[in-house]
């Protein structure tokens, strides 16, 4: 035991000089402190041991000293930044990687920022690194689950963004391991790949009610006017020639994507310098009938796997009317913009696309999880949230176009080229379509009656006897 005599109590040395406890004759305080030098990062690990006792004070300091060593010599980082600085920093380094040929886009720059946002919910934005350990995401898919109701997919999805940002993150130094456990996800074969789609009768019901959508009796709104009390209030209702070029925009959008199988991102970074000619085919002699392909190519940096492709589409004549139309169609101005460099916001595509939704009757278009009578979620018999409708977006007119290439028996290999994915994920994806329909066929041959499935043949037989 040290001596606990006064002239000993300014300084005292732990694990033979490695650490120490002290007290500061300055600040008035009577409570030992603990010190420690971390050679690596060139700091002081400093604190207060909340004791006057010096053996109380010693047993602490020794202890803490022994649990630093541990960490420093397990490849921990004593001082460690936040998950937000963490998170900040790995998407600073995914911005830098956009413009690179084996980097990302834009669009998915965008995905792993919304992924990470999951991650900082659940485990906290001001928690430390060096706090977490392997096993601390164990559950995750739980977790997630609970906060948004993910699909046990999307959860898949967001641990291998989450892993790869912080064996990043171990490579400069700011994580003290590579990857989380996170606990095996087992998809069902009949939940794998199937995506939400229209039906031939719904795109039908989708492309009559644009025709009128985008007259001009159909886009007035009413004129904003500033009451004399300073509030707004609704004026006349007059033709807004902006909203008719957005939506006369959006329709072209969506009967482009629906017959070229475009990607969203793809779709709206497409300049008019990708859309390489338009081809006129007769395609009936006798009725002079014809239709317009397009040549479109779309750039490796606007691909989401990074490859540049080239392909023959239908829907010549949507690049046509649109043409027509704008104002910007230099080859580096934007085919789908108002002004050809930007977009239009998330909000006003969400707004046309909702009131397309709604105006052509396609009710279960969104997917809404149901509720009893007192406000409370419905759950089945597993105690997951019961959903209603489906989840039709933008992207589904590229599953629509697949689909219907699918059924209409195109070799999936021509498929796979224009559309830029593999083989094995179409057949992953959406040959069920294919099954589907051949299941269908099948049972034109068939009747019900009675309850019974019999085959139109022995209906007929028994006509005749």
């Amino acid at each position: 035991m040290m001596s606990k005599n006064k002239s000993n109590y300014a300084h005292h040395d732990i694990l033979d000089g490695d650490a120490c406890i002290y007290k500061r004759n300055d600040n008035g305080s009577s409570f030992w402190q603990f010190r420690m030098w971390i050679k690596d990062e060139k700091k002081y690990v400093k604190s207060s041991l909340k004791t006057t006792d010096f053996d109380s004070a010693f047993s602490i300091a020794r202890k803490k000293a022994i649990e630093l060593i541990t960490d420093i010599k397990s490849g921990k980082q004593i001082y460690s930044i936040t998950l937000q600085k963490l998170v900040d920093l790995y998407l600073e380094y995914r911005e830098n990687d956009i413009e690179k040929t084996t980097g990302i886009t834009r669009g998915r720059h965008k995905t792993i920022k919304s992924q990470l946002s999951y991650f900082l919910k659940i485990k906290g934005a001001d928690t430390k690194v060096n706090t977490l350990d392997r096993k601390c995401m164990y559950d995750y898919a739980l977790l997630r689950k609970k906060l948004n109701y993910a699909e046990f997919g999307t959860s898949k999805n967001e641990s291998t963004t989450i892993n790869a940002m912080w064996s990043w993150g171990y490579n400069e130094g700011h994580t003290h391991f590579k990857k989380f456990d996170f606990k095996k996800i087992v998809i069902k074969n009949n939940e794998i790949g199937k995506r939400d789609t229209f039906t031939d009768e719904e795109y039908n019901k989708l492309v009559r009610f644009m025709r009128n959508w985008t007259s001009v009796k159909q886009c007035n709104t009413y004129e904003k006017l500033r009451h004399k009390s300073g509030r707004w209030i609704k004026g006349e209702l007059r033709f807004d020639e902006k909203l008719q070029l957005e939506r006369q925009m959006v329709r072209d959008y969506i009967l482009i994507s629906a017959n070229t199988g475009l990607r969203v991102g793809e779709a709206r970074q497409l300049k008019w310098g990708d859309v390489e000619r338009i081809e006129e085919h007769i395609i009936d002699e006798a009725t002079e009938e014809k239709q317009l392909l397009v040549k479109l190519k779309v750039r490796w940096e606007t691909s989401k796997v990074r490859l540049p492709r080239e392909f023959l589409s239908r829907g010549g004549e949507y690049f046509v009317r649109l043409k027509e139309r704008q104002q910007f169609t230099e080859p580096h101005h934007l085919v789908f913009s108002m002004d050809g460099k930007n977009s239009l916001t998330s909000a006003r595509w969400t707004t046309h696309w909702t009131g397309l939704m709604k105006g052509a009757g396609i009710k279960d278009w969104k997917k809404e999880y149901l509720k009893d009578k007192n406000g409370e979620y419905q759950l089945d018999d597993e105690g997951n949230r019961i959903t209603s409708g489906r989840n039709l977006t933008y992207y589904s007119l590229r599953h629509f176009q697949i689909t219907s290439r699918v059924k209409s028996g195109v070799p999936l290999i021509d498929i796979s080229k224009q559309v830029g994915t593999s083989v094995s994920h179409i057949e992953k994806t959406y040959l069920h379509y294919e099954e589907e329909q051949s299941r269908t066929n099948a049972l034109k041959t068939y009747t019900k009656e009675n309850g019974m499935t019999i085959p139109l043949e022995k209906i007929y037989e028994k006509k005749i006897a």
